[in-house]
């Protein structure tokens, strides 16, 4: 088992004991009480929304795909992106782990340049911020307003949305404006390393470094096309935004399942604040996000911790363990670990 397959082990095995660690403090007792007394016709129509959620984001990643000159159909933008999340989810911090691999996805399943994939699916990240942020404003906004105290939960969450809404577009904005004294400062930094690489696996030259800057400079003007349409962008938004409502809609709907109807705004403060642990170096944030959601879904809707809890697990299932399994299938087919 080479080394990668190692680090995968060892992050689902943190994962599974910070899992078994917040089940145990919960209330295994209280989260079964809970889980025994649903229906399965809820199940199928939560599973039903994380597929919405899938085609959306999916679609976000056609349009992006579109601008760079790589379309594909509709259903396999679904099963792509199905792909970019198995490879989130089993890499520790998220997207930023699991990003190499869904370029390389992106790549195989429209024949197009590493490069081109990377660009896409970087772009479609960031445009997911954007309606993320929205809908927590939205969601935090209501909250505070009915909240009987500004809870620890609610300070956090509070921290964490304000630390977003302004690091992320200045971010955003300073690589943008110096992207060519950052495109210069990427090569530099990387020719060395790839150069190392490249001597030391088998069969293979080393790339030389107009090749490596070909690359990068490609890298960049990918993301420079699709930053540069504003129809794109718009498009995009538009999609990810749904999917984000369908996300939404999921850990909602599996609380009412459990016989608890709380209101909509509170989870749409709580499944944006909830992905940010996705950063943890846990594979997907495995444990890391499920203990966000229940922590803030008990203070901002006031349902006991084996409700939150159970809550949580259906909602999980449906947008983490179904698009894995779907999305390892979508990996295996492209030739991932060949």
């Amino acid at each position: 088992m080479n080394r990668d397959r190692w680090a995968t082990v060892v992050g689902f095995a943190g994962g599974g004991l910070v899992l078994a660690a917040l089940v145990w403090v919960v209330g295994i007792d209280g989260i079964l009480a809970q889980l025994r007394g649903i229906e399965s016709e809820y199940l199928f129509l939560i599973l039903g929304i994380a597929v919405c959620w899938l085609v959306c984001w999916g679609l976000a990643l056609r349009t992006v795909l579109n601008a760079l000159d790589a379309p594909i159909s509709v259903v396999t933008s679904a099963f792509v992106f199905a792909g970019a999340i198995f490879s989130n989810n089993v890499t520790p911090f998220g997207q930023a782990g699991g990003e190499p691999v869904s370029g390389y996805l992106i790549s195989r399943a429209t024949d197009r340049e590493y490069e081109t994939g990377l660009a896409a699916i970087a772009s479609v990240d960031a445009i997911h911020f954007v309606p993320s942020i929205g809908y927590a404003v939205v969601g935090l906004t209501f909250v505070v307003a009915g909240a009987a105290q500004f809870g620890r939960n609610l300070v956090f969450a509070t921290t964490a949305l304000v630390t977003l809404a302004v690091g992320m577009p200045a971010a955003a904005y300073f690589g943008w404006r110096y992207r060519y004294e950052l495109e210069a400062a990427v090569v530099r930094a990387v020719t060395p390393v790839v150069r190392v690489i490249g001597r030391v696996i088998p069969r293979k030259e080393p790339p030389t470094t107009a090749d490596i800057e070909h690359r990068i400079e490609g890298f960049f003007g990918a993301i420079e096309r699709v930053a540069g349409s504003r129809k794109t962008l718009l498009e995009a938004v538009g999609f990810s935004a749904l999917g984000w409502l369908a996300m939404c809609c999921s850990l909602w709907l599996s609380l009412f399942a459990l016989g608890h109807t709380v209101e909509f705004t509170a989870v749409l403060l709580v499944v944006p604040i909830g992905a940010v642990a996705g950063m943890t170096p846990l594979p997907g944030g495995l444990g890391g996000v499920d203990a966000v959601l229940i922590a803030l879904l008990v203070s901002t809707t006031g349902v006991t911790g084996g409700a939150a809890g159970a809550a949580v697990l259906v909602h999980r299932a449906a947008t983490y363990v179904f698009p894995t399994v779907v999305g390892g299938g979508v990996a295996f087919a492209l030739g991932v670990g060949d």
